[in-house]
């Protein structure tokens, strides 16, 4: 396995180290899952110096090396452990996930998008390699994604579950989730809006990407069809607890707290829960999410304890 140890931030949980319910450990759970996700990571995309594609690599690994919680391939995880699954067989879609979700900020931040220059604390891609390459690095990240999942089949996976979990995460990536939900977003900005609307593009948006977190790795784990539903409504409730206290810290947060620019949805009219509700209306909100999101795993047992304590987390550790 090539190290890529110089590169990783692994940044202890909150706490870490702190025994909660069912024994868990969360900060210590969330921080080994992402040792293993780094691991993947580095073997994923490993450097190539001296060669014609290694400004190009550098590029994609500088943002997919930057820190970040990971929250979406642990979930992953988290949720083939849930049904009785063994990590190993989401380990490729947990890789996926993450270097979609770099793509997204990558290409987020760019001068026709967000234009923002800071991303979990560092100069945001196109500030350092410019904006063709930072363009590319994302295209690249996305399709070398699909690869790295296809290539889950090779552990021993059942070759159509594999396709399965493909055609669904391209789903949630694509027009149909994630890139429809920023479409959206940008259409939305100045133009009044309503809850249905509103949950509606954030569903797509943030949401579309945790719920295929949450299925793809249930599936993998060998879930029946009750279990993947009940799975779903978590996600579902997951994903938009996030979106709204991603919301609520732009408010309220520091531009040092978040590693990034704050106060940017305001100033660009765009729609948010804390514009919509009020601060205080959007909290109680986030927790009545976290609370559906907890419901949903009761028929799980301990095995879903890891995804209890991770949508407490998703709004605790800002609220």
């Amino acid at each position: 396995m090539q190290s890529a140890k110089s590169d990783r931030i692994i940044t202890p949980y909150p706490g870490a180290g702190l025994p909660v319910q069912g024994g868990l450990v969360l900060g210590d759970y969330l921080s080994e899952r992402c040792r293993l996700i780094e691991a993947a990571l580095a073997d994923a995309l490993p450097e190539q110096p001296g060669t014609s594609a290694a400004r190009l690599l550098e590029a994609m690994r500088y943002s997919l090396f930057a820190g970040g919680k990971r929250i979406r391939p642990v979930l992953a995880l988290a949720a083939c452990e849930a049904v009785g699954g063994r990590i190993e067989s989401a380990i490729g879609l947990a890789c996926a996930l993450e270097m979609i979700h770099t793509y997204s900020m990558i290409h987020d931040d760019l001068p026709c998008m967000d234009d923002d220059d800071l991303r979990r604390g560092k100069p945001t891609n196109h500030k350092i390699y410019g904006e063709a390459m930072a363009t590319l690095a994302g295209d690249a990240l996305l399709t070398d994604a699909f690869k790295v999942l296809a290539r889950s089949g090779d552990g021993g996976l059942p070759p159509a579950l594999v396709l399965e979990v493909v055609a669904e995460l391209a789903e949630a990536a694509g027009s149909g989730g994630m890139v429809a939900g920023q479409a959206i977003d940008i259409l939305s900005e100045g133009v009044p809006t309503d809850p249905t609307k509103l949950e509606y593009l954030h569903s797509k948006k943030t949401g579309a990407l945790f719920l295929a977190a949450v299925r793809g790795g249930a599936r993998l784990g060998g879930a029946n069809e009750p279990q993947l539903e009940r799975l779903s409504a978590y996600g579902r409730a997951l994903g938009l607890a996030f979106q709204v206290t991603d919301d609520i810290l732009d408010v309220e947060a520091s531009t040092e707290q978040l590693g990034k620019r704050t106060h940017k949805d305001e100033a660009r009219g765009k729609a948010t829960y804390p514009a919509l509700l009020g601060l205080e209306q959007s909290r109680e909100f986030a927790r009545s999410l976290v609370v559906r999101a907890h419901e949903e795993l009761t028929s799980f047992g301990e095995r879903a304890e890891a995804l209890r304590r991770i949508a407490s987390f998703v709004v605790e550790r800002n609220l």
